[in-house]
């Protein structure tokens, strides 16, 4: 566990340096343009490739060495933040370079996250998996509150160049944390010989891995269709607190915080208890309690307090939730192999998460948004909750898939 925490650390120095420039580059974006869309862009372009690439990414993590995966992934994004550095310092920083360096930023993403999952599993015994993805998830949230203080302390004095300067300096700091770190290869196993073959053979591999195994299968469609609920959760929580309060800035930020601090709360505590013994319930009462004391709390709220109650909740549950449900995976599937599974995983969940941020806004519109937040709540705490009634949920981790 030593090891884990060492690279833990160096990770989220990483992110909050990370979370800074992006930040910075918001700012420097919405001064250019004075568009959302402008925004908008750059989240997508950061995102798009992080999902569709990464059943290709899978192929290559379980073919090369991880450490080294994850090592050059962060070294690209890095060289990224650099080039924009050197074209803001001596030339004519343009809003397309923004856009071309968040889909480098995107497609190397999408190497690091079955790289880093997958190492998780050569790191650390069974037993520390659910810890492990609470101190991820903690990471993530504690990089969510501490990145907008500092860089908005900081980018009037230091200015955009600046902000990208400790960036890079964050990065030097998790690439020499990785450096001096052994990350075990797995070893090979029946599994993993018999997946062998083209790269089109390999690539199709995590699907049908999927698809052969019940437990596994039906792990994902729950995901898929609770994820739906979860995005309109989360993407309407902005225009509900905006519309209710007047576009009242001070009170997003309040509500988005006291989710920010709930995602670390509920990361320390998993990290520190573990989870119940049963990974399944992580899940299910997990996700039940986000639907009903985050999504549907926030559509029942009229005020900024009440709203932070229902945002801090929101964000407390889903270190459980993804902790929980990682670590059967990482659990139940061999680790050779892992690389290509959790990234056609990944594909198979975020694909339904995107459709409920495109469809939130259309739904917002035809009705009123506290009666879209209402119904998602009720929805998605009563998907998870009737996971209890498949055997093949109640009992994955005691299948033999």
């Amino acid at each position: 566990m030593r090891k884990f925490t060492l690279l833990w650390f160096g990770q989220v120095v990483s992110l909050i340096g990370s979370a800074m420039t992006w930040f910075a580059f918001t700012i420097w974006a919405w001064e250019a343009t004075g568009k959302a869309s402008a925004l908008a862009t750059i989240s997508f372009f950061a995102f798009l490739p992080a999902v569709l690439l990464t059943p290709v990414a899978g192929v290559f993590v379980d073919r090369w060495n991880r450490k080294w995966v994850m090592a050059l992934s962060d070294l690209a994004t890095a060289l990224g933040t650099l080039t924009i550095f050197l074209i803001y310092t001596f030339g004519s920083l343009q809003l397309w370079h923004i856009y071309l360096v968040s889909l480098l930023a995107g497609f190397f993403t999408a190497f690091q996250y079955p790289a880093y999952a997958a190492a998780v599993t050569t790191m650390l015994s069974k037993e520390d998996y659910t810890r492990a993805e609470g101190m991820l998830g903690s990471a993530r949230a504690l990089s969510g509150i501490l990145a907008p203080i500092f860089a908005a302390a900081l980018l009037a004095p230091l200015g955009l160049r600046g902000i990208m300067l400790i960036d890079l300096g964050t990065f030097l700091f998790a690439f020499g944390t990785l450096l001096f770190i052994r990350v075990p290869q797995p070893e090979q196993t029946e599994t993993g010989r018999q997946s062998r073959g083209t790269f089109w053979q390999e690539l199709r591999f995590g699907f049908r891995y999927i698809h052969e195994k019940r437990s596994l299968r039906a792990l994902t469609v729950l995901f898929m269709f609770a994820g739906i609920f979860l995005a309109i959760g989360a993407t309407l929580m902005a225009p509900l607190v905006l519309s209710g309060t007047g576009n009242n800035e001070s009170a997003l930020a309040t509500v988005q915080s006291a989710g920010a601090v709930g995602g670390v709360a509920g990361g320390v505590i998993l990290s520190l208890w573990g989870g119940t013994r049963q990974r399944i319930h992580n899940i299910l009462i997990g996700g039940a309690g986000a639907c009903l004391l985050g999504i549907l709390w926030l559509g029942l709220s009229g005020a900024v307090i009440l709203w932070a109650v229902g945002s801090f909740f929101f964000a407390f549950f889903e270190p459980f939730v993804e902790g929980g449900n990682l670590a059967i995976w990482q659990a139940k599937v061999p680790a050779d192999v892992q690389g290509r599974v959790l990234s056609a995983r990944h594909l198979l969940v975020q694909i339904p998460y995107l459709s409920g941020i495109l469809v939130s806004g259309c739904l917002a519109e035809a009705s009123a948004i506290r009666l879209v937040m209402v119904g998602a709540g009720i929805a998605g705490a009563s998907l998870f909750l009737a996971g209890y009634a498949f055997s093949s949920l109640r009992h994955v981790e005691e299948s033999e898939l």
